[in-house]
């Protein structure tokens, strides 16, 4: 490997000193290359020093991919370094099978987090939910480990248990007993609530779009007097960006979708939808919360734009970076997993850090509505400390209280967000739909003084 470095090297100061006839600018502009050769050379020296002085054997194969991928990871959440086996694991699942539990995770300061369970999967029949840390499998500790090494202990042969120790806010570490199955969600899934549609998307694989669109005609053939949809884009990481337009052109009867935009300003790509709106025109509202990321905000963020929708929720994550993938040596050498360009909506909006806001806040519970007012549980794009930045440097909303949540006469048992967005499609819009008092859900920064209040000694005893 040194010796590959040496010969790079080499040939650069010779062209840079056949240069220097010619202008001294170009050897200014050769100083930062020549300090990244320098560097490259430590490398190669601590390699070697490491190779030989290590308490036990290494294996520079894994010592080397270790590099890149950390090279890669320092950049965003989201680059990384994919070798073989990762990238055809990752092929697999863009496809839309692969054996594992169905969670969609990050790493988070060396701690493996997860973004959302899929539906219909063992981890979400297990209750493991969205920011929960994962710490162990099989009694081994995952800390420490990237993304794809924790993941390669998650994924095995359909039928054997894993056992995944999990740590949640406000809760002691606990085990979760599941058992991997071939993971072949069917993103899209369709069925009435009441007089409305309800179309269920929770990932974005190469099916999507088809099967989104299967599922809505199976749906209005057995209901033609379907009266509006409901798109539920709710705790979907989001997934392929071809897949995102394609569900986005369903609704739409042209124009733009989403633009993506590169290092060059003048490197901008736009995606723009087709005519023919499959409903036909029925008023449309999608459902987000703070799991809808990446490719689920480019579909929501395109409906709200183009005025096609209204947005009931809370926040999505905040992902508006768009990964490359780029095989390297063909794939037999794995992948480079690289940010290329940040995505915006159709009027120009980077939702990076900050996310989709909905036209009306609504919280799934009195809890989740508190956890708003304090910022308790919010996890989002916002919250990785290496993040990208909000490219119009715009920040993600503090805590708030939300403008809905249900109220203590409402059934547990029913979902308060599909409701609200039924009284949406009920009264034509957002404006036109009554709201609901505001839940009393105190501010951080009120709970706080109450905690102070409430363990201030009377007046009596601080005079003593």
């Amino acid at each position: 490997m040194r010796k590959y470095l040496l010969i790079g090297a080499s040939a650069f100061i010779l062209g840079a000193g056949s240069m220097a006839y010619v202008s001294q600018q170009a050897i200014a502009s050769a100083q930062p290359r020549a300090k990244t050769y320098r560097m490259l050379g430590l490398f190669g020296d601590v390699l070697n020093t490491v190779e030989n002085q290590y308490v036990t054997e290494v294996d520079d194969t894994k010592l080397i991919q270790a590099a890149i991928d950390g090279m890669l990871t320092s950049l965003d959440p989201h680059s990384g370094y994919l070798d073989a086996s990762d990238f055809d694991d990752m092929r697999d699942q863009t496809r839309g099978e692969y054996g594992g539990l169905g969670i969609e995770v990050t790493s988070e300061d060396g701690v493996v987090k997860v973004i959302s369970p899929m539906d219909e999967t063992p981890a979400a029949r297990a209750g493991i939910k969205a920011g929960d840390y994962i710490t162990a499998v099989n009694g081994e500790s995952v800390l420490g480990l990237s993304v794809n090494e924790a993941v390669k202990q998650m994924r095995g042969k359909p039928g054997d248990p894993v056992t995944l120790t999990i740590a949640r806010e406000k809760a002691d570490p606990f085990d979760v007993k599941l058992v991997r199955e071939v993971i072949k969600p069917r993103t899209a899934t369709a069925r009435m609530e009441g007089d409305y549609g309800l179309l269920r998307v929770s990932a974005f694989n190469e099916k999507t779009t088809d099967e989104a669109e299967e599922a809505f005609h199976q749906l209005r053939m057995k209901n033609p007097a379907m009266k509006g949809l409901i798109l539920d884009l709710r705790n979907n990481p989001g997934g392929l960006l071809d897949q995102a337009v394609g569900v986005s052109d369903l609704f739409l009867e042209g124009g733009e979708i989403v633009s993506q935009r590169g290092r060059d300003p003048r490197d901008v790509e736009r995606y723009n939808a087709r005519p023919g709106d499959i409903t036909g025109g029925l008023p449309i509202v999608v459902l987000i919360n703070t799991g809808s990321a990446s490719a689920a905000e480019i579909v929501a963020g395109a409906l709200q734009d183009r005025k096609r929708a209204e947005i009931v929720g809370l926040t999505s994550f905040g992902k508006g970076s768009v990964q490359t993938v780029i095989p390297l040596r063909g794939g037999i050498d794995g992948a480079l997993k690289l940010t290329t360009a940040r995505y915006y909506t159709p009027s120009g909006r980077s939702i990076q850090q900050t996310g989709i806001e909905p036209d009306l806040e609504v919280a799934s519970t009195r809890e989740e509505a508190q956890a708003i007012a304090n910022r308790a549980y919010q996890f989002s794009e916002a919250s990785f400390r290496n993040a990208l930045n909000a490219d119009e440097g715009k920040a993600r909303r503090g805590a708030h209280e939300p403008a809905e949540a249900p109220p203590e006469s409402f059934d547990e048992a029913k979902d308060f967000q599909i409701a609200r967005a039924m009284d949406v499609l009920k009264f034509g819009s957002v404006a036109a739909t009554p709201k609901l008092p505001k839940p009393q859900a105190k501010l951080a920064g009120i709970v706080a003084k109450d905690k102070v209040a409430a363990v201030k000694p009377p007046p009596s005893v601080t005079q003593k």
